[in-house]
C-alpha cells in the first residue's frame, strides 16, 4: 500500500518542458517529444526524438519510450486510442482557448 506521499508523487501531473535540452531525464525529453507531435504511436516519439537529438535511438532508449507512455498510459496521465493495432498516445493539453461566455450571474452560489 502507498502512502499519501509516494501516491502523489506517482500520480503528479505532468508537466511539458518548455524547451528541448539534451541533458534533462529521458522522461521529460519524451514528454516534450509527445508535445510536439501533439499525438502518435512510441514509433512516431521515437522519430521526433532522433530528429530533436540525433543518436536518441538505442535499444534501451527505444524501450523506455515504449514502456513508459504505456505506463503513463495505465496511470491516466496520457489518452489513447488503438488505431490499426498501435497506440496512439496524447497528452490531451488544450490548444485552443474556449471561445464560449459565461454569464455570472447565472452561477450557483459559492461559485464566484
Amino acid at each position: 500500500m502507498m502512502t499519501d506521499a509516494e501516491f502523489r508523487e506517482e500520480y503528479k501531473p505532468l508537466q511539458v518542458p518548455a524547451h528541448y535540452d539534451t541533458a534533462d531525464s529521458q522522461l521529460h525529453k519524451m514528454i516534450f517529444a509527445l508535445a510536439q507531435i501533439g499525438e502518435g504511436t512510441a514509433t512516431q516519439v521515437i522519430a521526433a526524438l532522433e530528429k530533436l537529438e540525433p543518436g536518441f535511438g538505442t535499444d534501451q532508449s527505444r524501450s523506455f519510450v515504449k514502456v513508459t507512455l504505456d505506463d503513463l498510459f495505465k496511470k491516466g496521465h496520457l489518452t489513447g486510442a488503438e488505431h490499426d493495432g498501435l497506440m496512439h498516445y496524447n497528452l490531451s493539453k488544450i490548444t485552443r482557448p474556449n471561445g464560449g461566455a459565461i454569464n455570472p450571474d447565472l452561477l450557483a452560489p459559492g461559485l464566484d
